[in-house]
């Protein structure tokens, strides 16, 4: 017996056949890794606007680091919106299929940081997103070394 479970997009997500009593779950072809990371961070994006977020920056770190694809500081007004955001993003994350993210920070609501794998999202109160002022870092061109 072959099923297809569909999302509400009707496209097919997997492939479940069954033997017996015990299912097995085949994955539709993989996307790309660039494909995944350019939905998932759509996906970001879209709760972040939803959300309220403040001065969104998305900065592009493919291929400068192995930390991700993607970088996302954002800003909310207070420690309880930083917190609202982080939290409605972790909950949309979950829904859209992304699974569990790694959090750091929620305990204060300063500065939240999650790690999707693909990308890195930091949620700041704007007084410490400016000192820390993570995205001027990232953003600075590529230096390369020059032997004379």
């Amino acid at each position: 017996m072959r099923m297809f479970c569909y999302s509400k997009k009707g496209k097919a997500l997997t492939t479940v056949q069954a033997k017996g009593r015990a299912l097995a779950v085949v994955p539709k072809s993989p996307e790309s890794g660039a494909d995944a990371a350019a939905r998932a961070l759509q996906a970001v994006l879209t709760s972040l606007e939803d959300s309220k977020a403040e001065d969104i920056v998305t900065i592009d770190i493919a291929g400068k680091s192995a930390l991700g694809d993607y970088m996302v500081v954002v800003s909310g007004r207070s420690n309880r919106h930083v917190l609202a955001i982080s939290d409605h993003l972790l909950t949309d994350l979950k829904d859209e299929g992304f699974g569990t993210a790694r959090v750091e920070g929620q305990e204060g609501g300063d500065w939240i940081l999650i790690d999707t794998g693909d990308i890195i999202v930091h949620v700041f109160r704007p007084e410490i997103r400016e000192f820390y002022n993570i995205e001027k870092m990232w953003a600075a061109p590529d230096m390369e070394e020059t032997r004379h």
